[in-house]
C-alpha cells in the first residue's frame, strides 16, 4: 500500500507541474529544440493523471506487487518529462 500511497503523489504533484507549464509558452530550448510546447506539457499532465488513477486503484485493491511495478515505470516516465525540458531551461538563464 505504501507505493500506492507514495506513487499517487508523485504522480498528482507531476500533473500538476505539468498543467502549470502548459499556461507558458516556454523559452527558445524548450520549444524549439526539445518541442515542449504547451500541448505536450497537457498530453504528459494527462498522462501523469492516469498513473495517478492507476495508482488509486491499486491501493483500493490492495495490490501492491502491480503497485511496485507501477511505480518503476511511473518513475521512468518523470525522468522522462522532467530532462526533456529542464536542460533547456538551464541553458536559457545563461
Amino acid at each position: 500500500m505504501t507505493w500506492s500511497v507514495l506513487g499517487a503523489t508523485c504522480a498528482g504533484i507531476v500533473a500538476i507541474f505539468a498543467m502549470f507549464r502548459s499556461r507558458t509558452a516556454g523559452g527558445y530550448y524548450d520549444t524549439d529544440v526539445y518541442g515542449m510546447t504547451p500541448a505536450a506539457h497537457r498530453t504528459y499532465a494527462a498522462s501523469a493523471f492516469a498513473f495517478f488513477i492507476a495508482f488509486i486503484f491499486t491501493w483500493w485493491f490492495r495490490a501492491s506487487t502491480i503497485a511496485f511495478y507501477l511505480f518503476a515505470a511511473f518513475v521512468l516516465f518523470a525522468l522522462f518529462y522532467l530532462t526533456s525540458f529542464l536542460r533547456g531551461a538551464h541553458e536559457d538563464d545563461g
